[in-house]
């Protein structure tokens, strides 16, 4: 998925793209602790309420005492799909199938794992392996924008070692590494129907544009490892007041691995064998997986209530074009996303009722889409979200605490208008929009020894 100006333009087949039903815009995937997920992630750079808050901002360890773990799990139920959709070849022809992706995305379970020690008084370590990207959709097979996409998925696992460091009861520095791997398997129809009717290749090949007798099929799959970085500060100019800032680094991924070709049973051995395209090969595409910088605050009212309010930017507009490059002679093929840099805002309050060990959380937030509207594609049918959150904690004994959290997210329709022109030229006009909302469960354990 290699990020670049300009635009190539060709027999193009496979597009690497990424649709999700990651629950940050875009296909960041923010559940990473149930704590802050009951305050919508309100304040988690500043919050430091238990070890899964590393993640946010690697100095949260240091108001950690001793050696703790802490397990968590989400469940994410979205609901994801499209309706009335309209599909024309750059030829004219209706294309067959379809007309409604039916649920695209399946319900997941998102796990993440935190571990902490204390070296001495003024220096903690800590250790968390969590998912922060990820998606997993899946439009049908036979559905009119199936040469845009049809299968997607992106997952990720990030060991994150961090060390916290607090010089003075008012302030904590904080640094980790990441070390990633990534994972991608995409695949889309082939309209070889289209391909045998453009010239040169329209001398007698025969086949019907759009047709799904004349469809064969592509896959793209590849993994990597890579690295980053993380660092944050935690400033604590009084017990009840805590200011936050943190940064991830950006990681580069050079995903590689295989690109398959099926052909089908009608037109396209025909075209393969006029054009000595569309044979399996070897394949590559880069991937940026963007820097984020957060700045939270935290701010005890009284013993029982605390507010809060975050803001993360999120530095998506690297993302620019996704690009797959094939070992043989398989043209380049780009998909253009042009993506913005993006704004999360949240808030958010606690109440801790005095002698009952039970914390209540609430937040709200606004996730802003990157992704550019005349770009967007079946793929990534991202739009703006709203979250509600609510949350509970329970501390069962003072060596252990429960977490639970629920939030709701609507998601703003999508709409879709993509011309058979350039780079879709064989993937045709589509027009259609997707409606979306999210469901999140959260349950945490932690465990201080």
């Amino acid at each position: 998925m290699r990020m670049r100006q300009g635009c190539a333009t060709g027999l193009a087949v496979v597009a690497l793209g990424i649709t999700c039903d990651a629950q940050g815009a875009g296909f960041a995937l923010k559940e990473q602790s149930t704590t802050a997920q009951g305050n919508a992630f309100a304040g988690a750079t500043a919050g430091a309420d238990d070890i899964s808050y590393m993640f946010f901002n690697p100095a949260a360890l240091a108001r950690h005492d001793g050696a703790q773990v802490q397990s968590m799990v989400t469940y994410i139920r979205p609901q994801v799909r499209a309706e009335g959709a309209t599909a024309t070849t750059v030829v004219g022809n209706t294309i067959e199938g379809g007309t409604n992706s039916g649920e695209i995305a399946p319900n997941v379970f998102l796990p993440a794992l935190y571990a902490s020690w204390q070296a001495r008084n003024d220096l903690r370590f800590g250790l968390g392996i969590n998912a922060p990207f990820g998606l997993s959709t899946e439009n049908p097979d036979d559905w009119v924008g199936r040469y845009h996409g049809t299968r997607s998925e992106l997952k990720t696992i990030n060991i994150n070692p961090a060390v916290a460091w607090s010089p003075s009861p008012y302030l904590a520095l904080g640094a980790g590494i990441q070390v990633q791997y990534a994972e991608a398997t995409l695949e889309n129809a082939v309209d070889f129907g289209t391909i045998a009717a453009i010239p040169p290749i329209s001398g007698g090949l025969g086949g019907t544009p759009g047709s799904l007798a004349d469809d064969g099929s592509a896959k793209v799959e590849g993994n990597d490892w890579s690295a980053g970085f993380n660092v944050g500060v935690l400033v604590m100019p009084t017990k009840r007041t805590r200011f936050g800032a943190a940064f991830r680094s950006a990681i580069k991924h050079r995903i590689e691995g295989d690109a398959e070709f099926d052909t089908g049973t009608g037109v396209g051995p025909a075209v393969s064998a006029a054009t000595g395209l569309f044979v399996d090969t070897g394949a590559q595409a880069d991937i940026t997986l963007p820097a984020m910088a957060s700045f939270g605050v935290h701010h005890d009212l009284t013993d029982e209530w605390g507010v809060m309010g975050e803001v993360q930017w999120t530095n998506w507009a690297t993302f620019d074009e996704l690009v797959i490059e094939f070992d043989n002679a398989q043209p380049d093929n780009v998909t253009t996303e042009k993506w913005n840099d993006s704004f999360f805002v949240a808030l958010g309050t606690t109440y801790r009722p005095k002698d009952t060990g039970l914390t209540f959380r609430l937040g709200v937030a606004h996730d802003q889409t990157p992704v550019e509207g005349s770009f967007r594609t079946p793929r990534i049918p991202d739009a703006s979200r709203t979250w509600l959150s609510a949350g509970v904690g329970y501390r069962v004994r003072d060596h252990i605490d429960l977490q639970a959290s629920y939030t709701r997210i609507w998601v703003g329709d999508a709409d879709i208008d993509l011309a058979a022109n350039g780079e879709n030229g064989v993937r045709g006009n589509l027009t259609t929009r997707y409606e979306s909302s999210i469901d999140l469960i959260g349950v945490s354990a932690r465990i201080k020894f």
